[in-house]
């Protein structure tokens, strides 16, 4: 093995678990839970650090820009899994937060060979998406040495943009090609050197923070709800009507009317059955709140 990666956390060998293969299958997962169980306390130690990547995020999105996520093999796929669910449940464009992955799609299913190991890949693609200085690119790699990521780092914080290096070792090379370094060090795999278990964990809990935080302060959620879910099937419309009965108080019947005349949008149909207002009174007032409800319902009350 190379030395280099011979001697990172992540490729080192867990002496927890090194009689796993003569456990029983209880024994394997008791294993292998005891060590999940740490991934939660990493996290948490890196909490300051993900507070400014969610930071450089909506500073991005105010400005226009946009929050990019890339990565190879499990790395990118978390990335991509991170920012397709965030048009549903956000009703963002398809275009404020995306993933890019080496090899391109196709290597989300099957193993593109070689196209991790070429920075220039990284620094390519970021180019074929108009990378510009209001973005924020998060650069994934548990290993922190990826070269398609350490290329597309370089890259972005030549052209000016936030960069985020998200990685699972201590003092990674990646981290070395970005403006905030955030290492979330979860230890040995229970299996060694696979870090789709325990690393991978941790990093789809920072990205599941990182673009759910960024959200709200985007005004998409009020109390604890998706109020910016799109309504695009039966089951979402109702849970759009939930969401409107949950925080107005009025009848299924209520609710549904409001969506109804508020074309599916959650937002406006809240403030309306709030206040009482008509649809296009109800929509200026959550656009000179900036999309925030709250302030939209006081304002409207007012």
């Amino acid at each position: 093995m190379d030395k280099q990666l011979g001697s990172l956390i992540t490729e080192s060998r867990n002496e927890h678990t090194m009689q796993i293969d003569t456990g029983s299958t209880s024994e394997i997962l008791q294993q292998i839970h005891e060590e999940d169980r740490k991934v939660a306390d990493a996290v948490q130690k890196v909490l300051p650090e993900i507070e400014q990547a969610v930071d450089f995020a909506v500073d991005s999105f105010r400005k226009g820009g946009r929050l990019i996520y890339l990565g190879a093999g499990t790395s990118g796929r978390l990335g991509v899994l991170d920012a397709v669910e965030c048009p549903p449940t956000f009703s963002t464009s398809p275009d404020m937060v995306i993933a890019l992955m080496a090899g391109g799609e196709n290597a989300f299913i099957k193993a593109v060979e070689g196209a991790e190991d070429r920075a220039d890949l990284g620094e390519e693609d970021l180019k074929k998406k108009g990378l510009t200085e209001n973005d924020t690119v998060i650069g994934i790699a548990a290993s922190g040495r990826t070269p398609y990521v350490i290329g597309a780092l370089d890259y972005a914080r030549s052209a000016g943009a936030k960069t985020v290096a998200l990685s699972c070792n201590p003092g990674a090379r990646i981290s070395q090609s970005a403006e905030l370094a955030i290492e979330v060090i979860t230890g040995p795999e229970s299996l060694t050197g696979s870090t789709r278990m325990k690393a991978a964990t941790a990093h789809k809990m920072i990205l599941n923070m990182i673009s759910t935080a960024s959200m709200i302060k985007m005004g998409k959620v009020y109390e604890n709800l998706m109020v910016d879910v799109n309504v695009s099937n039966y089951k979402l419309k109702e849970r759009a009507a939930g969401i409107i009965m949950a925080v107005t108080g009025c009848t299924r019947e209520e609710a549904g009317q409001a969506l109804d005349e508020a074309g599916n949008e959650v937002k406006p149909a809240i403030v309306m059955v709030h206040t009482g207002l008509p649809f296009k009174e109800a929509k200026a007032l959550l656009d000179g709140a900036n999309g925030f409800v709250r302030q939209a319902i006081e304002q409207g009350k007012k």
